[in-house]
């Protein structure tokens, strides 16, 4: 199968979301840092780039964060040279391997909201080069964590309050807020 990789601009102008015609990985993968790379030899190996701030894995892309000196004209086809030979070659995303399917825990109502979150955000977010995940719902306040192109966003905070607020409070009346929790 030949590999191929075209970029599309995010919301986020640090991140360019790197796309290949084959699944990377069922679900997501994070590393906001050259330490927390450690386990992956594919993130491992596109820090060794010193322009490379950040790497995140989703379906069938890897969202790049690049450092605030670096151009994209200039990096833009050395990463796109270097995921293209990572996916051929097969480089691992995270060395063990873990359960597909997500496991929603917590009360009925949690339930629901991870399971909006899941089949409606989710698969925007993703289109954004980004990741949603559940981390608590108190006294009428879901509080989420936003990854990839999300985190540091300027327009994140819009998504959050016009798109995943609205849209929980119309399908889950005791939702009165939604927060994002920082990195």
């Amino acid at each position: 199968m030949t590999i191929n990789v075209y970029t599309e601009q995010t919301p986020n102008p640090a991140t360019m979301k790197f796309m290949v015609n084959k699944l990377l990985i069922n679900g997501s993968e994070d590393f906001a840092t050259q330490e927390s790379a450690e386990h992956s030899p594919f993130a491992k190996e596109l820090f060794k780039f010193n322009f490379v701030n950040g790497v995140f894995f989703a379906s069938n892309f890897v969202t790049i964060t690049k450092t605030e000196d670096a151009e994209w004209g200039d990096i833009e086809p050395i990463l796109k040279e270097f995921v293209k030979g990572a996916v051929e070659s097969e480089y691992k995303i995270k060395e063990e391997t873990t359960g597909d399917a997500p496991a929603f825990e917590g009360s009925d109502l949690e339930i629901k909201i991870q399971q909006i979150l899941h089949d409606y955000v989710r698969p925007a977010v993703e289109q954004d080069g980004g990741a949603i995940s559940y981390k608590s719902f108190d006294e009428g306040i879901v509080t989420v964590e936003l990854r990839g192109s999300c985190s540091g966003c300027p327009s994140s905070t819009i998504t959050l309050k016009s798109g995943i607020q609205n849209l929980l409070q119309r399908m889950v009346p005791e939702v009165k807020e939604v927060v994002s929790e920082s990195l």
